[in-house]
């Protein structure tokens, strides 16, 4: 494993608890999840991907709720990782999650549809 994925691996775990316990924004849904943490091979930039699940109001709410909280959450990385540079975070929506269920949902109906025809025939 490279150092940037366990860095990432780092501030995902890091990210998730923040979001969990310390920021009390009330624009941070309580669903709302770290999915995954990309970091630059030199450390510099972070992008968090964060699944919310919502109306996209409630995910432009969450993005704008960690981006005024990002100076805290830097600060709390660096209190808890020893690393030279610090990385800037980038945040951004994670909707797989909900691809994937709207996926799982057209195939029932599709299942569905076709044991419906089959029954009738």
């Amino acid at each position: 494993m490279q150092r940037s994925e366990r860095v990432g691996d780092e501030i995902r775990k890091i990210v998730a608890g923040l979001i969990q316990h310390e920021i009390k924004d009330p624009r941070l849904p309580a669903l709302t999840s770290v999915t995954e943490v990309s970091v630059t091979r030199d450390l510099s930039h972070a992008t968090i991907y964060v699944s919310v699940m919502g109306e996209e109001k409630e995910q432009k709410d969450c993005m704008a709720a960690l981006k005024s909280a990002s100076g805290f959450i830097r600060r709390e990385i660096g209190r808890k990782i020893r690393l030279r540079v610090l990385p800037e975070l980038h945040f951004q929506i994670d909707d797989s999650i909900e691809r994937g269920i709207r996926m799982t949902r057209l195939i029932d109906e599709t299942l569905g549809d076709k044991r419906k025809d089959d029954q009738s025939t």
